[in-house]
């Protein structure tokens, strides 16, 4: 890495993809991976909120998976690297199940749909849920046009942001918070 923060290489609107090849910086592939690091950065904040310290340690690896989705998105798949890419597991996935399923045991049935907020944690983990429901409306869209994504980054995706709603439902009740009820009019 560079020692630099800035290189002067993207001044004209382009970037260089890990294995080498320059594409503009609207290419869907950068919006993708740009939009896991705001993802990222929402869990970041999302972590700093959560008063269970068990799904802090959930949310700092679900961090780090996140950078892996990152490093996945930044490669040029029709190039070799020439370095380690770590990759994601079905573990990662079966864990996340796990945390679900935890949370779930411990919370009252849902009956209607709730609103977010009630407390900050509570809503910057709904926000987070989000940004991950369009990081993987982007991945879809990758998909569609013929551009490559791990198979794992979709269903990954799509079981953090199940994650994440039961995350929030669990730090309401962790807060004493009451979730508020949608009364449709």
């Amino acid at each position: 890495m560079s020692t630099k923060i800035y290189t002067k290489t993207g001044d004209k609107g382009k970037t260089v993809l890990i294995g080498g090849t320059k594409i503009f910086k609207n290419d869907i592939r950068i919006e993708t991976y740009g939009t896991v690091d705001e993802l990222n950065s929402h869990i970041g904040l999302v972590r700093d909120y959560t008063p269970d310290e068990h799904q802090r340690d959930v949310l700092k690896q679900v961090q780090d998976r996140l950078f892996v989705i990152g490093s996945s998105l930044a490669c040029d798949p029709e190039k070799e690297t020439g370095m380690h890419i770590p990759d994601l597991r079905e573990d990662d996935i079966i864990t996340l199940e796990k945390e679900i399923d935890y949370m779930n045991e411990r919370l009252p049935v849902m009956k209607n749909f709730i609103l977010p907020g009630g407390h900050a944690a509570v809503s910057s983990t709904h926000i987070a849920r989000c940004v991950c429901r369009r990081t993987e409306r982007l991945c879809v869209n990758m998909q569609q046009h013929e551009l490559f994504i791990e198979p794992l980054i979709l269903k990954y995706l799509n079981r953090l942001s199940d994650y994440l709603f039961m995350l929030a439902r669990f730090t309401a009740q962790e807060l004493h918070v009451a979730e508020i009820i949608w009364k449709p009019r």
